[in-house]
């Protein structure tokens, strides 16, 4: 079973906004779709999800209760979830191997 095209839909077109806005942070993203989501692949370890309303992206890990912890922000607001993940990137160590950040 395959996947139905997105293209045009309400998450890829905001997940290509929010692609958009992270160039402004000179932050290269691919934007990929399925299964009525689109995913913002900001680096290695970093994925933003998009359903057309939000956007949300996993930021650590919450040891005391053995869970992911994850931020969010409205899809209407692009800039400030690039922003919000512009800062999760320069706060990242280098991913092994690359030199960079994620």
């Amino acid at each position: 079973m395959t996947a139905p095209a997105m293209y045009g839909s309400a998450a890829v077109d905001a997940a290509e906004r929010l692609r958009e806005a992270l160039a402004g942070h000179e932050i290269t993203a691919d934007v990929h779709d399925g299964y009525g989501l689109a995913l913002v692949s900001v680096g290695v370890g970093l994925v933003v999800w998009s359903n057309g309303e939000r956007f949300w992206w996993h930021t650590g890990w919450n040891a005391e209760r053995r869970r992911a912890v994850y931020a969010s922000q409205e899809a209407t607001d692009p800039g400030r979830a690039a922003r919000r993940i512009a800062r999760l990137c320069e706060a990242a160590p280098p991913a092994p191997g690359t030199g960079s950040p994620l």
